[in-house]
């Protein structure tokens, strides 16, 4: 699904990954071309650093969301406290199926008119 959300991505907005870190070839951000902000990250984590019973990797991407709406979506599987960024206004979702690729979508459009 990483792929599939990175190409979206890529289509929608006319941006390209930015793989900033080369420690972290896995991580990749996406922002505006008009005020260089950051709409959407896509990172692998560890799933014990998200609360998950495991070491293993785990897909993510981060993105900017209002603060109601990412305590509601945390309540529901899949969806996390911003891993390594503001958890009052990012939210991470599992990019592992668990959540639905059009409702990461919708999150993704949010994200980017937050960030305008």
């Amino acid at each position: 699904m990483k792929t599939q959300i990175i190409n979206d991505i890529s289509n929608q907005y006319g941006v390209e990954p930015e793989y900033l870190w080369p420690k972290t070839p896995d991580c990749c951000i996406f922002r505006h071309t008009s005020n260089r902000k950051w709409f959407a990250v896509i990172m692998k984590v560890a799933g014990n650093k998200l609360g998950l019973n495991t070491n293993q990797p785990q897909d993510i991407i981060n993105v900017k969301c209002d603060a109601y709406l990412i305590s509601t979506l945390c309540q529901s599987k899949g969806y996390f406290p911003a891993y390594h960024m503001n958890k009052q206004a990012w939210l991470s979702i599992l990019l592992d199926g668990t959540v639905a690729k059009e409702e990461i979508i919708k999150l993704i459009d949010l994200s980017y008119e937050l960030t305008r």
